[in-house]
């Protein structure tokens, strides 16, 4: 299945753009080193952060200049993944972001994961949508470098 894109931000067509060049040239250029484990490790360390508002952990897995475009009924809202780790922070209500079924690609030093996510608050579904990351590998560390998301209204 490939994506259908229309009227994103210019991140979210890139992240797309990359995921389909990636799935084009194949296996042939894929690392064998890396497995879709080691690339989503960050991810999920990213989520269990957010989930204990723990901004020291997820600015760990993040290159803070990277960027996070989040789609919003239908328009895009950009900042740094440095300002969206900001915006998490300690409240009364239990937050949660679960992943499922995630498509990782990986060329050399980097990889995208593409995965349909739910938000939970305090348990509930809130929203769901796809998560989009661009992951690079740095001193053999995967960093996540930017992640765009859309968002909507989850299925009963």
């Amino acid at each position: 299945m490939r994506p259908v894109l229309l009227q994103c931000s210019h991140a979210v067509q890139r992240a797309a753009l990359l995921a389909a060049l990636v799935l084009t040239c194949g296996a042939a250029q894929a690392d064998s080193t890396a497995s879709p484990a080691s690339v989503l490790k960050p991810v999920h360390a990213f989520f269990d952060a957010m989930a204990r508002h723990d901004q020291a952990a997820m600015r760990a897995q993040v290159l803070p200049a990277g960027t996070a475009t989040l789609m919003r009924e239908g328009k895009p809202v950009q900042l740094t993944l440095g300002e969206f780790v900001d915006h998490v922070k300690p409240g009364k209500e239990k937050i949660e972001e679960r992943i499922g079924h995630p498509q990782v690609l990986v060329d050399r030093d980097l990889a995208v994961v593409w995965a349909p996510y739910t938000f939970l608050l305090d348990g509930k579904p809130h929203h769901c949508g796809t998560d989009v990351f661009n992951l690079v590998r740095v001193d053999g560390r995967w960093r996540i470098a930017a992640i765009a998301d859309n968002s909507g209204k989850c299925a009963p």
